[in-house]
Formats: structure tokens, C-alpha cells, sequence
């Protein structure tokens, strides 16, 4: 038996091969037996690109590449030595193997490569490199590229540009896009519609709406003509930047330069206005699609049922379902979940449950956001066990819960008091190798404070902080109110301190809790003092702080200082609610000053704060404490008037 060689040391010269089949010097290089090497193979690749065998010629080189071992340099220069004369084709063939392989460095390397070489590069090559070293993110690789194909005079066009025009705006370097233009001018390769098209869509990701428009009248300026992407992206653009009525100014100018409106075009105006809850216009819009003749498709009604159901609106949105069935056109997930969700939010879990199983029926499966919107509506109504079913359904299908699935459930126990099942649920979630969020924390901090557990707080705090999850406001406002319900204002105040310490700066709801834990804690003068805190902090007392304040005063039988709030919370154009009116009625009226309750009474009205059943039962029953029995009935019989009906007590 031959031994079999160990070089090929006889492949033929490229001249030599190109008179033979490349197929056979393939077969010749695959026949051997032993692994060949570079040399052989860049031989055979330029073989078969002189036979015009451009996919075989590809091939070899994708073999190259693959090669352990084999480096850019030793495969562009085998790819020199075997041709006394480069042939630009195999070169362009090598680029764009690597780039197809999603090897942009490797390809950027032999491109550079072959410029040391003088090789000319087809500008096929250079465009393919660059289109994947921006696509990749590496832009500064894509501009060295850049500068290289300039700096070695390789052939560039408008394709050329129109890469590196995108490749500096996916980044809003637009004094970089200014550059390349012209330095591209300067080689008569000029912007047309593709350019401007990027350009425009850049300016208005970047908010300059001004900059955008004038691109625009610049491209007529060009003898350029806008088209329906154009003219869609600008309709994008204001839509994103909530310039709705100049989009319909747009819009309507698009049919007076010949360029006809098509779905994507109406979906834009749809979407725009649907997203800022304008239902006029989103619903006109549609109805001139239709008019028109323009068939809607999925995102066109997405965005009405998406409007609809987070308006509550579901009779709207079932309608516009049964419209899109109508046209042939098959909801998908996300259209069903948000009819779900909306269902969810009306309280109608059971025709949020009726359209899951619509939904299975038809082929489509949930996903963990429809389980998990399915569980807030369930949690939301206090249906636990309902939602425990639905969690194993869940389970059952495959569907694994995910860190919102168990944060619900979490909350909605700790809603119920169930803090022992929602500390289950938190260590199977561990267990899981999910990790805990701040908001899975603030559901838990917020059932140990409801439950007045705070020795469970600090374990969590500690376990929060050990996992290097941070407090945001909501966990401080949790533990301050926690705090100040019982009237430990001290400690509260330990975590405001800490809490501004932080950066994290308190909100009205904060200061609020702080007032009532002074009020709890029978030191209502703090409470009124810590309102000049609060307007130095830049957050002005509203409604609640005041009534706080009142209600504290009342408590205290301080009516004097309880007015005197009053007269503060009018000063600070801050209107009183019946709520007010009321604690300033019961606390006069139980004092028998019936003088001064008629008067709260009447300013009540004058103000136009209706009177509530709890509001007449306080002058009643203080006309009667007082012995004013012709006052007490005139009050009782307005009362049924108004349809409120009398306690027992009276």
C-alpha cells in the first residue's frame, strides 16, 4: 500500500489550475487523507474563483477560517503566494466570510491585512466590514475601518456612506455625521433619501425636532423626494415626541406631494394618539383608514384595544376584538393579555378567566405576563386560593413563574395578613435562584408593620442589605408610617435622617406620616411646627397634613387650635374637603357650641362641599345634646331629604 504523503508540496500553481477542474483539485486536496494546510487551501480557493466556482471558493475559505490555529496573517498571505497576481474577488469572498460568520474582528484584521499588502479592496468588502462592526457596536472599529479604506484610497459609494451616516447617529454624534458627509462629497459620493431618511429618524431620537424638519426642506433643496418611509419616520418622530398636531399637519401634507398615507402610516397616528389617551383621534384616525381603504392589521387594533382596556373601556375594546376577527386577523398573546389585564382592572375576573380559556381554545397559549396579570387581578380581589390554583396550572403547563409571579402572591398575602404563606412563598423564590427586588421586600416590610412585626422587619432589612439590595423611598415611607402609627416618632425620624442620608429624598406621603406619628403620640404642637420643615424641605402641606393636624386637635377637645389650622389651610389656598368640615363639626357639636358648628355648617355649603350623612348625625345629635329639639328635626327631616337615613341614636 502507497504511504500516504505528509506534504503537498505539488499542488498546482494557480495558472496551472485554472486549466483543470477546480471541483478536482478540491477532490485532490479531500482525497489525500491528511489534514491540508493553509497553503494548499488557499491554492484551491483561488482555483476555483478563477473557475468561477464563487460558492466552492467560499467554501475553502470558510475552511480556512475555521483552521485551529490559522491566523489572519497566515491566511491572507498563503492567499497571496498562491496567484502571482491578487485576485480582488477571493479577497472580497474572505471579508465577507468572516462577517457572515459574525466574526467581525477577525475580518477587520484581514481587511488591514491586506492593505499592508496594497491588495485593492472591492468596495463590497469594505461595506460588509463596516455594516458588521457597527452592527456588532464597535463603533470605533467601524471609524478606524473608515479611515483606513480612505487612507488607502479603496473604492467607497453611497452605501458606504449611508453606514457610517447610521453608524454615528446610532450614537447622536452628529458632528461625525457632518464630517463624513463631506469628506464623501469630496469623492462625489452624495447623501440621497436613505441618508436623509437615517438623519431625520436620528434628530428625532435625539428631541431636536427643529433640526429634523429642516432635513427635510433640505432634501428638495437636493432635488431629493420624500417618500412613504420618509414620511413615515417623521410621522414617528413627532408622534415620539408628542408633537401629535404637527403630525397631522404632516400627514395631510403628504397627500398634496403625491405620497400616499399606507397602515403603517395610519398605525404611527393611532399609536401616538392612543399612547397620550386622545380616543377622538385615535378612533378618527381609524375610521379614515377604513375609509380610505387601508386594511388594518395587528398593531392597528393593539393600540385601540391596548387604549380601550386601560380605560376600563371593555365593551369598546370587545368590540374592536370582534372587528379584527372580522378581517381575518388572529389575536395574539399580547392582544389577549391586555383584554385580560383590562378585565382584571374592572374587577371582572370572571370574564378575565372566560377570555384565557377563549384564548387556549384558539391555540394560544399564556405566557407568565398573562399568569401573572391573571394572579394581580386574583390578589387584588382577595381571591387567594384562586390564585394558588392558577399558580399550579401554571406549573402544570410549563410555565415558569418568574420573580413579578411570586412578588404578587407575596403582596397579596401580606394585603390579607398571611405574612407566615408569604414568607413560604419568599424562600421558595429563593429557593428557585430567582432574585428578590426591592419592591419583593417593601410587600414583606409592609405585612411585618401591618401585623406590628417589626422584629421580622429588622431580619429582612438585614437580609435585604446582605444581598446588596438597596431601600428606595416606598421601604422608608413603609417603616416611618410603620413607626409613627405607634407613635415612636423617634425612630421614624431614625430613618428620615438615613433616608436623606442616602440622596433618597422624602415625599409629602413621608412628612404626612411623620405629623400622624406626632398626633399618635399626643404631641400635636410637633406635628404643627414640622409643617415649616416640610415648606423649607420644598414639599407645601396638602389636604392630608392638615386634616392630620384637625383631627389630632379634635382629639384633643383643642378646638381653638383646631380653627386656627383651618384658617392656615385656607391661607395656603389648600380647600378643605368634607372630611374637614366634618371633624370641626363633630368636635364643636360634641362640645354642645352649636354656635360655632351652624357656622362651620353654612361656610361648608357656601363652599360647595355637599353635606354627608356623617356630617348631619354630628348637628343633629348636638342640637339634641343641646336641647334644641326645633333645630335637631329641621336637620333630620333636610337629611332624609337628601336621602340619607338616621342612626338608631336618634
Amino acid at each position: 500500500m502507497a504511504a500516504i504523503p505528509r506534504r503537498l508540496s505539488r499542488v498546482p500553481a494557480a495558472s496551472a489550475a485554472t486549466k483543470r477542474s477546480a471541483g478536482t483539485l478540491a477532490a485532490d486536496i479531500d482525497g489525500i487523507g491528511a489534514r491540508p494546510s493553509t497553503a494548499a487551501l488557499a491554492a484551491a480557493a483561488m482555483a476555483a474563483a478563477a473557475a468561477g466556482r464563487a460558492s466552492e471558493c467560499q467554501s475553502l475559505l470558510l475552511r480556512m477560517s475555521r483552521r485551529r490555529g490559522a491566523s489572519r496573517r497566515e491566511i491572507v498571505s498563503s492567499l497571496l503566494a498562491s496567484s502571482p497576481s491578487p485576485q480582488p474577488q477571493v479577497f472580497d469572498l474572505l471579508i465577507r466570510t468572516y462577517t457572515q460568520s459574525r466574526k467581525p474582528r477577525e475580518a477587520f484584521e484581514a481587511f488591514r491585512r491586506l492593505l499592508d499588502h496594497r491588495v485593492p479592496i472591492p468596495a463590497s468588502a469594505s461595506n460588509a466590514l463596516l455594516a458588521a462592526l457597527s452592527r456588532a457596536g464597535w463603533s470605533h472599529l467601524a471609524a478606524e475601518a473608515y479611515r483606513l479604506v480612505l487612507s488607502s484610497n479603496s473604492e467607497v459609494n453611497t452605501y458606504t456612506l449611508n453606514i457610517m451616516v447610521h453608524n454615528y447617529c446610532k450614537t447622536l454624534e452628529f458632528d461625525k455625521v457632518d464630517a463624513v458627509i463631506s469628506e464623501m462629497e469630496k469623492r462625489c459620493v452624495f447623501p440621497d433619501v436613505v441618508t436623509h431618511n437615517v438623519m431625520i429618524d436620528a434628530r428625532f431620537c435625539a428631541g431636536d425636532v427643529d433640526a429634523a424638519m429642516s432635513l427635510i426642506d433640505s432634501m428638495a433643496n437636493k432635488g431629493l423626494r420624500p417618500g412613504i418611509v420618509t414620511y413615515n419616520s417623521v410621522l414617528k418622530g413627532l408622534c415620539r415626541n408628542r408633537r401629535l398636531d404637527k403630525a397631522k399637519e404632516v400627514f395631510r401634507a403628504m397627500e398634496n406631494c403625491g405620497v400616499t398615507a399606507d397602515v403603517r402610516s395610519f398605525n404611527i397616528l393611532i399609536g401616538g394618539f392612543c399612547r397620550v389617551g386622545v380616543v377622538e383621534e385615535a378612533v378618527q384616525f381609524y375610521k379614515e383608514m377604513r375609509h380610505r381603504g387601508v386594511t388594518p392589521d395587528v398593531v392597528s387594533f393593539s393600540c385601540l384595544i391596548g387604549l380601550f382596556t386601560r380605560r376600563g373601556k371593555m365593551d369598546e375594546a370587545a368590540a374592536y376584538l370582534r372587528e379584527m376577527r372580522d378581517f381575518g386577523l388572529v389575536p395574539d398573546g399580547v392582544i389577549y393579555t391586555m383584554v385580560i389585564g383590562g378585565f382584571c382592572r374592572t374587577g371582572c375576573m370572571s370574564e378575565a378567566l372566560r377570555v384565557r380559556d377563549e384564548m387556549v381554545g384558539c391555540g394560544c397559549l399564556p405566557d407568565v405576563v398573562t399568569y401573572n396579570t391573571l394572579l394581580n387581578g386574583l390578589c387584588k380581589q382577595c381571591k387567594l386560593s384562586d390564585a394558588e390554583g392558577l399558580l399550579n396550572e401554571m406549573k402544570e403547563r410549563g410555565v415558569l413563574p418568574d420573580l413579578c409571579t411570586f412578588t404578587t402572591l407575596i403582596h397579596g398575602y401580606c394585603r390579607e395578613g398571611d405574612t407566615e404563606k408569604a414568607l413560604q412563598l419568599f424562600d421558595t423564590l429563593l429557593h428557585q435562584r430567582l432574585r428578590p427586588d426591592v419592591v419583593t421586600y417593601n410587600s414583606l416590610f409592609d405585612g411585618m408593620c401591618r401585623k406590628g412585626d417589626l422584629g421580622k422587619a429588622n431580619e429582612l432589612w438585614d437580609d435585604m442589605h446582605a444581598r446588596e439590595i438597596f431601600p428606595n423611598h416606598v421601604t422608608y415611607s413603609i417603616l416611618i408610617d410603620s413607626h409613627c402609627e405607634k407613635g415612636q416618632v423617634e425612630d421614624a425620624f431614625g430613618f428620615l435622617n438615613e433616608m436623606v442620608s442616602k440622596g433618597i429624598l422624602p415625599n409629602i406621603m413621608t412628612y404626612n406620616s411623620i405629623i400622624k406619628g406626632y398626633c399618635q403620640s399626643g404631641n400635636v404642637e410637633k406635628g404643627q411646627r414640622f409643617l415649616q420643615k416640610m415648606k423649607k424641605d420644598n414639599v407645601p402641606p396638602d389636604l392630608i397634613s392638615f386634616n392630620t393636624l384637625i383631627h389630632g386637635y379634635v382629639k384633643e377637645e383643642n378646638l381653638h387650635e383646631a380653627f386656627n389650622v383651618f384658617n392656615i389651610m385656607e391661607n395656603e389656598m389648600v380647600q378643605p374637603d368634607v372630611v374637614t368640615y366634618n371633624m370641626l363639626i363633630n368636635g364643636f357639636s360634641e362640645q354642645g357650641n352649636m354656635q360655632e358648628a351652624g357656622w362651620v355648617f353654612k361656610k361648608m355649603e357656601a363652599s360647595g362641599i355637599e353635606p354627608d350623612r356623617y356630617t348631619y348625625m354630628s348637628m343633629v345629635n348636638g342640637h339634641v345634646a343641646a336641647g334644641n329639639t326645633k333645630e335637631a328635626f329641621q336637620l333630620h327631616d333636610e337629611m332624609i331629604q337628601r336621602g340619607f337615613a338616621p342612626d338608631d341614636k336618634f
